[in-house]
């Protein structure tokens, strides 16, 4: 059997055209891989570019933390019924806060985001990383999905937790 992944991609914040003209292609290719890595079957997910604004409003409505974060997910727990695709959820990334991060740690904006979309990918998938034991295994496996898009271990000399 075949497996495939449909991404929805969606953009509320300017910003992004001028400062990644190539995030839909990038988003799509690593979340992609993010999914042949892990997931199987037919699926759908879709990704919002958004900015801070918007992210702070979620963060604070679904985890109450009222400042922004880099992404979010929200899994859908939608295993899909028969003959349609199953429903991962939704993923939304924060500019400025990714493009203050990026800038931070020295890191290249596309391999920030590239990042930042395989950990969302990964949490709709039910990776977590609310305990060391969690935390080592899904940074491990978001490093070896990255090399293979190559880009670089995000964790290496990062002051900033992700997600």
């Amino acid at each position: 059997m075949s497996s495939s992944l449909v991404i929805e991609i969606g953009c509320s914040s300017d910003g992004w055209a001028g400062a990644l003209p190539d995030a839909e292609a990038l988003l799509r290719r690593a979340a992609n891989a993010a999914w042949e890595a892990t997931g199987s079957g037919n699926a759908e997910l879709s990704i919002l570019l958004s900015g801070d604004a918007e992210i702070q409003a979620l963060n604070n409505d679904y985890r109450g933390e009222n400042k922004p974060t880099n992404v979010l997910s929200f899994p859908a727990d939608d295993e899909g019924a028969a003959g349609r695709p199953r429903l991962l959820g939704d993923v939304v990334l924060a500019l400025e806060t990714i493009k203050r991060e990026a800038a931070t740690q020295a890191k290249p904006l596309a391999d920030h985001l590239s990042h930042l979309t395989v950990h969302g990918v990964l949490h709709l998938l039910g990776h977590d990383h609310e305990t060391e034991t969690q935390a080592t295994a899904m940074e491990a496996l978001e490093t070896e999905i990255l090399s293979g898009l190559g880009v670089d271990d995000p964790y290496t000399a990062m002051d900033e937790p992700v997600g």
